[in-house]
């Protein structure tokens, strides 16, 4: 895969799939948009959310998919015998008396930019984002799908209780090469608070009846056009009661902040290097574009399962084939969206979450992987605030079960809507009617701030 940057949005490498993220060109895809929304929101509509100000805070979710093997990266046993430490050795950190992969020396190095945690309870997810991206428990995948019990995703309660941080921005933007394994949605929260699919945006809206796609290439024919809609719609009620948003969102459309957003070709060769010209880097850089433009929450993902790594017989290999390459990336990613976003102002105002569905096991197996393991996962925060250089909870000798501060996805969830400034005892209706609190069983994590 070649590293030269590409013109137009963003490089044909922005997917491990070597598709490019968009197919239309600079403008396409906002023109197509037009007035019937993002992500099932109208773009008049978000204007007219916007009348009041708030602080503009926002959150990243870097998705794991697969499950990243905590006894691997951040919570190496390398006193135990063989099949459990595992082949990679320990480094020291910025942290004093704390000690993670060797594969991660950026990490190392600045890990007291960081909370590691140590101890987070899986035991209710598997193989899907419902569990953690939801950050509740009950939210589970059923029998008959994948509805996780209704319960909407975070992002999709931050985009309906927050809303976007600037007017003309998506709430909540996907970044995935497949939303169906890799990204939950709204559940029964409603349509219109599923993600926006950064992954096939271009075509996905379309204009009003009576609008040409071409004439809206400059303002006088954008003009024009709007003219005519007004007559032949003969000072319709409906025009009346939309028509001054419905010029506000054309003007943001042809020219505004979210075309720029999405334009990773805006950025220096030197800070597209340092997230490296990969997937995880390209997406990692984009979501520090979007929530710089005023995106709430942005969740992104490699590559479906990516992370599974039971063994060499499988795609993702084991532990030495499958993860000894992968973890350099996702080192060079994460360690430059933190910086970037702490050089920019942003980071205080911005909570980056690192994890997966689950941990995995112990003991390594006989084709030199690891297993699933919903008993304990590790997981990385950095940003929002919190204080970091701190290392929260423990697991025993082999890794396998939680000794210290034991943690479950309401607690990710509170963290996460407490940094965002949702109200504790904020809920969502399901549809028999009844109120559904947003966060089960669960606090925002201690000594965060």
């Amino acid at each position: 895969m070649s590293d030269a940057p590409t013109s137009g949005l963003l490089s044909r490498q922005f997917g491990p799939s070597g598709r490019p993220l968009f197919q239309a060109g600079r403008r396409g895809w906002l023109l197509q948009a037009g007035l019937t929304g993002l992500a099932g929101v109208t773009l008049p509509g978000l204007l007219k959310a916007q009348q009041t100000t708030r602080p503009v805070k926002s959150v990243i979710q870097i998705w794991l998919s697969g499950g990243p093997s905590q006894i691997d990266m951040w919570d190496l046993k390398p006193d135990m015998p063989a099949e459990i430490r595992g082949p990679f050795q320990p480094i020291s950190t910025a942290i004093p008396g704390v000690h993670i992969c060797q594969h991660l020396p950026l990490q190392a190095a600045m890990l007291d930019r960081f909370v590691l945690v140590r101890s987070m309870d899986a035991s209710s997810s598997n193989h899907t984002p419902i569990t953690f991206q939801a950050g509740n428990p009950k939210a589970q995948r059923t029998e008959i799908g994948r509805q996780g019990g209704g319960y909407p995703s975070m992002g999709s309660a931050a985009a309906k209780f927050c809303g976007a941080g600037r007017p003309g921005m998506p709430a909540y933007v996907a970044l995935a090469d497949s939303m169906v394994s890799d990204i939950y949605g709204a559940g029964d929260l409603g349509q219109a608070w599923e993600p926006l699919d950064g992954m096939k945006i271009n075509g996905r809206f379309s204009l009003p009846k009576g609008i040409e796609v071409p004439r809206l290439q400059d303002r006088d024919g954008l003009r024009r056009e709007l003219d005519r809609f007004r007559r032949q719609m003969d000072g319709s009620a409906a025009l009346q009661q939309q028509d001054r948003y419905v010029q506000e969102a054309y003007d943001l459309v042809l020219g505004g902040a979210a075309q720029k957003a999405f334009d990773l070709s805006q950025e220096p060769p030197e800070v597209r290097d340092r997230y490296g010209r990969d997937s995880l880097g390209e997406k990692s850089l984009l979501a520090r574009r979007l929530v710089e433009a005023g995106v709430t929450f942005v969740t992104l993902s490699d590559a479906w399962g990516h992370w599974d790594h039971h063994g060499d017989e499988v795609r993702w290999g084991g532990i030495v084939k499958g993860l000894t390459p992968m973890l350099p990336v996702l080192d060079r990613g994460i360690t430059a969206l933190v910086s970037d976003l702490e050089q920019r102002g942003l980071l205080e105002t911005t909570l980056v979450l690192i994890l997966g569905e689950f941990g995995r096991s112990p003991v390594m197996t006989k084709t030199a992987g690891r297993d699933h393991w919903p008993a304990v996962m590790s997981f990385l925060m950095a940003g929002g605030g919190m204080r970091g250089g701190q290392v929260i909870g423990a697991t025993d000798r082999r890794g396998g079960a939680i000794q210290e501060t034991p943690l479950g996805p309401g607690d990710l969830a509170a963290t996460v809507f407490q940094h965002l400034g949702i109200p504790a005892g904020a809920h969502w209706t399901n549809p028999a009617g009844r109120p559904v609190p947003l966060v089960d069983a669960g606090r925002p994590i201690v000594d965060l701030s």
